[in-house]
């Protein structure tokens, strides 16, 4: 159960795990990279605006290369908050972690070329929608290791 609660406080704000797993320097830190990111990326405001429907706007004030730290940084902050909480014993638990950072990133990276069915998502809604297959594939990719194993 601990281990569930410090991965949901990740995933509010990376470094909250940490701190709720008495990991003070590493949840300062994270908390810090994640201040430094969201500012510099104008994060937070692309986040308004793309829940506001205005995707476009959000697509065109977002810093993509600041933007592109913040998914490894984020899926790793809940790992190591996780982990540390007891979380993660079984092999190969990381790859769903590992898996949606790298969909996350490429997401990002082409979320202001993609339309799905005519709808632009944006720097927000399409990385977001890109956790689905990362997750899944990171799954199916630890299932298969351990069958393998």
């Amino acid at each position: 159960m601990k281990a569930i609660e410090a991965l949901l406080w990740s995933i509010a704000l990376p470094g909250f795990g940490q701190l709720l797993n008495k990991k003070y320097i590493k949840g300062i830190l994270f908390i810090a990279l994640e201040f430094v990111i969201n500012t510099q990326s104008q994060f937070n405001e692309a986040i308004r605006l793309s829940f506001l429907g205005r995707t476009d706007e959000a697509a065109r004030i977002v810093d993509i290369g600041w933007l592109m730290f913040y998914p490894c940084l984020y899926f790793f902050a809940i790992w190591d908050a996780f982990k540390d909480a007891g979380g993660g014993r079984t092999p190969y638990s990381f790859l769903p972690f590992v898996v949606s950072a790298y969909f996350v990133t490429v997401g990002l990276i082409y979320s202001s070329h993609v339309t799905i069915g005519g709808v632009f998502f944006g720097p927000i809604w399409l990385p977001i929608l890109s956790v689905i297959p990362g997750l899944s594939i990171g799954w199916l990719l630890q299932f298969l290791l351990l069958k393998w194993k």
